[in-house]
């Protein structure tokens, strides 16, 4: 019996960790059924604002839907959007890899500095990015400032995992490549990038979503898209079918992104049974290189990081002891560490399924409730706000304005974050390994519970912590759906800028990058944990 499992595992593991393909992996008897079921749920809960976009076009009608839709405004916003995103994806992703593999497979000095500095930004809000670099430079605005703003807030979201994914191949496969006559550019693209494909798509997805939802960066440099004219409509009508439509338009670019994404990543699998060569990979010796090499960290540290707290540190001295208000800004504090640690720990349960079923059974029902995870991600926090708003006034009037209701918006807005760290930690779980704790006597649902979900641990954590940092940050949901007297760190910032008190919003600036950074740490500590580090 032991020699059978033995064969049932080493005959199903891929000899030298390339990726193969993943069709007929999934056989036999597998926990589907109620993870099924839940994973449903949670894509009919996250339906809950197309369903409100939907329930308005119908009651407008489609001679309205058409007038507002086909507009020269809205092809102006899909320019700019297109634009935007066209530009700042392709560059992020330039610089991710590029940093990545500067920090981790070349002899550049002081690798683990530089590899924190380019995680750190995360502890910057994009809409603080934005606020220190308008106050430094008030001429700031356009195309380019957007993009320019974009890379330094959100390439982390990319170099966190490809540096991850570095980390883990196995060495052993670059120096086949290379016995067979490829130089160092050759063994790059053609055996090391190809392993890095779910690390950026997913990343580069991440991003994306985000470019397509941000609010605050673009307002503050007046740059116009689709969050930005929604959120202008809403103040200006608060049922505006307008604001509406233009969610809709914002869905279809959300399912255009989605659709990329999946057909960019394929059906290849990226596990492996055996830990492969146990020694770390040979670290290049960049010779008179060095000196650009250090350059390109250097440079990002001082734009990322440099400018926001010399920023922040002008108003706070400007400001001084006066702007301290130990009672507001340590309430505002403590309300905000409360609604992230819940907002997170839900959101990460409510993805887990999903992710499950996304590396472990695809098909084309389960891609259709993956899309259902990732579009919501797309949508600005006031279209999910004003949905819920809808439901709990006219169907559940005592959930209306309470923590529940913000708790949800949550989970909403941020399954895309929790689905790409899960789906990644769980496809470098090896599914052999569940089959064989089944042969021994495991129960599916054990062996998931025992094997899968103790080595995508990694993961889970960084996807709570990836949550937890967009609670942390998020502004128009928690405006429109907070309770009375609930004030975060970001809405009492938004409040102040608004207002163009750039000293007194200085203080809760700094506290949100305080609270963010224990956050950026955990995804830190736990991408070199998923390196076996």
């Amino acid at each position: 019996m032991l020699q059978d499992n033995r064969s049932l595992v080493s005959g199903l593991a891929p000899g030298n960790g390339a990726p193969v393909s993943g069709t007929g992996l999934l056989r036999g008897r597998m926990p589907h059924a109620s993870v099924v079921v839940f994973a449903t749920l949670v894509a009919l809960m996250s339906l809950v604002p197309l369903g409100f976009i939907g329930w308005i076009t119908i009651n407008v009608g489609w001679q309205t839907v058409k007038e507002l839709v086909l507009r020269p405004r809205v092809g102006e916003l899909l320019v700019n959007t297109i634009l935007l995103e066209a530009l700042t994806i392709p560059l992020s992703i330039a610089l991710a890899v590029t940093l990545a593999w500067l920090t981790e497979r070349t002899n550049v000095p002081f690798p683990r500095l530089w590899s924190w500095l380019a995680v750190a930004p995360l502890a910057v809000p994009a809409f603080v990015h934005s606020y220190a670099w308008v106050s430094l430079v008030p001429g700031m605005r356009g195309l380019q400032s957007g993009v320019f703003v974009s890379v330094l807030a959100y390439y982390p979201f990319l170099y966190l995992p490809v540096a991850a994914a570095l980390r883990r191949l196995d060495p052993a496969i670059e120096d086949a490549a290379a016995s067979l006559g490829l130089d160092p550019w050759r063994v790059f693209f053609r055996t090391i990038l190809p392993q890095l494909r779910l690390a950026i798509c997913g990343g580069s997805l991440l991003i994306g979503l985000h470019l397509l939802s941000e609010y605050g960066l673009y307002v503050m440099i007046r740059f116009d898209t689709f969050s930005t004219a929604i959120v202008d409509q809403f103040q200006s009508a608060y049922n505006s079918p307008a604001a509406n439509m233009l969610g809709g338009v914002l869905v279809a670019c959300c399912l255009f992104l989605l659709g990329l994404e999946i057909l960019l990543r394929g059906n290849e699998r990226y596990a492996r049974v055996g830990s492969g060569s146990a020694r770390p990979a040979d670290r290049r010796r960049l010779g008179w290189f060095v000196v650009p090499a250090i350059l390109l960290p250097g440079t990002l540290a001082v734009l990322t990081l440099g400018v926001p707290l010399m920023t922040l540190g002008r108003w706070l001295y400007l400001g001084g002891g006066e702007i301290w208000r130990l009672d507001a800004v340590g309430n505002a504090f403590v309300q905000t560490i409360v609604l992230a640690v819940a907002g997170g720990v839900l959101t990460t349960i409510a993805a887990a399924p999903m992710a499950w079923l996304s590396v472990r059974a695809p098909g084309r029902f389960q891609r259709l409730l993956e899309a259902c995870h990732y579009y919501v991600g797309s949508l600005p926090g006031v279209v999910v706000a004003l949905a819920l708003v809808t439901i709990t006034v006219r169907l559940a009037l005592p959930l209306y304005q309470t923590f529940a209701t913000l708790i949800v918006a949550y989970v909403l807005l941020f399954l895309p974050r929790a689905m790409v760290g899960l789906r990644a930690s769980i496809a470098q779980a090896p599914v052999e390994l569940e089959r064989a704790a089944m042969c021994l006597g495991r129960t599916p649902s054990q062996a998931v519970r025992q094997i899968t979900m103790r080595l995508a641990a990694p993961g889970f954590a960084a996807s709570i912590a990836l949550s937890a940092l967009g609670i942390t940050n998020e502004l128009t949901a928690t405006l429109m759906l907070s309770p009375n007297g609930v004030e975060t760190l970001a809405t009492k910032f938004w409040s102040l800028t608004s207002e163009i008190d750039y000293v007194s919003a200085a203080p809760y600036a700094v506290m949100m990058i305080v609270l963010s950074l224990p956050l950026t740490l955990v995804l830190y500590a736990q991408s070199k944990r998923t390196a076996g580090q």
